[in-house]
């Protein structure tokens, strides 16, 4: 880290997001995951809980590292008003992935840059997927498989359920955690990655 920039926090215990990083050169100077309650409040759209769950997890966060940067994101799969966690159970994999079949869908991920300060960078991205129509043994193989486990939506892009994907229009790396572009630019803005 250099002798003038702020301790990097990424307030995530996810693999991906940490691999996302590493690929534009960004590693974080601790990982400081928050235990925030993610359960959608009463009429609340998808790409607001997106929005509001990365904002409560930066405020989290830097409660816990005043002095540091605290980048934050969540990701939420959104099939019109409704939103698909991560499905508690194969079962509910299952209903998913049948939902998902042969329609469009979104996903939505917020991405929050917090200062020291309190002042925070949002920004919502969305992309929207449309998977083939999947047959029943597609479904069973996907689901036995056990990627879609602590997935949003139950499944991982960045997986197996890549092949699943007719059209996506937006950001790739959005789908798999953390939109890399908006990162990039969060990032850039604080002046903790050169322009």
């Amino acid at each position: 880290m250099a002798a003038d920039r702020l301790p990097l926090v990424l307030a995530s215990a996810s693999p991906r997001r940490r691999d996302l990083l590493a690929r534009i050169g960004v590693v974080p100077d601790r990982i400081l995951p928050t235990d925030t309650e993610e359960a959608p409040r009463k009429a609340e759209l998808p790409r607001e809980l997106a929005a509001r769950l990365a904002a409560d997890k930066a405020a989290a966060a830097a409660a816990l590292a005043p002095d540091s940067l605290v980048l934050a994101a969540d990701t939420v799969v959104g099939v019109g008003r409704r939103i698909l966690g991560k499905p508690a159970d194969a079962a509910e994999a299952r209903r998913f992935l049948a939902l998902l079949s042969g329609r469009r869908h979104h996903v939505y991920t917020g991405v929050v840059l917090r200062r020291p300060d309190g002042k925070a960078s949002v920004r919502l991205v969305d992309t929207i997927l449309a998977f083939q129509r999947l047959t029943e043994a597609q479904v069973e193989d996907y689901v036995a498989g056990g990627e879609w486990q602590g997935k949003a939506g139950g499944y991982a892009i960045q997986g197996r359920a890549e092949m699943f994907v007719r059209f996506l229009a937006g950001s790739h790396s959005n789908v798999v955690g953390l939109p890399l572009f908006e990162t990039t630019q969060l990032l850039r803005g604080a002046g903790w990655l050169r322009p």
